[in-house]
């Protein structure tokens, strides 16, 4: 018996249930469950949120593809605690991922968006306040994407593997962005630092 008080047979029946459709099977696997997925990815994660995510991310896999559950190799407990400790993990890379990302982000962002005074001047000698002030106001997606190109010298290609968009996006939101700096500062745009970024 497992901890649960669910036998062998019994967690069979269940993802045969689930197997067929059956919505209940799962409600009841997930009462059985839920706390030992919830505890490992706590431990691991650190995080009450990302946890509770990662348990439902558990569940909601287990709902799509019950059959990838092999009885022969092994319990249902231990194949689901190793399904949710995968999870936990990948969770831990993409959160710190996300965080080289907007490190990344914060050293190539535009010293005078960083609202340093030093910066400030610098940024206002090298593209001028009006470039400065309208680059601020471009919706956050263009803006990453020029800040990226100009400041950080990346290509198209480069920005959308640091930001996780396809490269058409990519594209379309430098080409929307600097069409907006354009309508915004006309001839002033000639300032700004050269677009080796804008290559592919």
């Amino acid at each position: 018996m497992s901890r649960t008080g669910l036998s062998p047979a019994d967690d069979a029946d269940l993802i045969a249930r689930l197997a067929s459709g059956e919505s209940d099977a799962l409600a009841q696997i997930y009462d059985r469950y839920h706390r030992q997925v919830f505890t490992l990815a706590l431990r691991i994660l650190g995080d009450h949120v990302l946890a509770e995510d990662t348990t439902q991310e558990v569940f909601l896999a287990l709902w799509r593809y019950p059959t990838k559950f092999d009885p022969a190799k092994g319990g249902f407990a231990s194949w689901l605690l190793s399904l949710a400790h995968h999870r936990s993990v990948d969770a831990v890379r993409r959160e710190e991922s996300q965080r080289r990302r907007r490190d990344r982000l914060a050293a190539l962002e535009p010293p005078a968006l960083m609202g340093e005074d030093s910066a400030e001047k610098a940024l206002e000698r090298l593209v001028g306040v009006d470039v400065r002030t309208a680059l601020a106001e471009l919706p956050a997606v263009q803006r990453e994407a020029l800040t990226l190109a100009y400041f950080g010298g990346y290509t198209q290609r480069e920005v959308a593997a640091l930001t996780g968009a396809p490269l058409g996006t990519v594209k379309t939101r430098m080409l929307a962005g600097m069409r907006r700096l354009r309508q915004v500062l006309g001839s002033a745009l000639g300032d700004l630092p050269a677009a080796g970024g804008l290559q592919a």
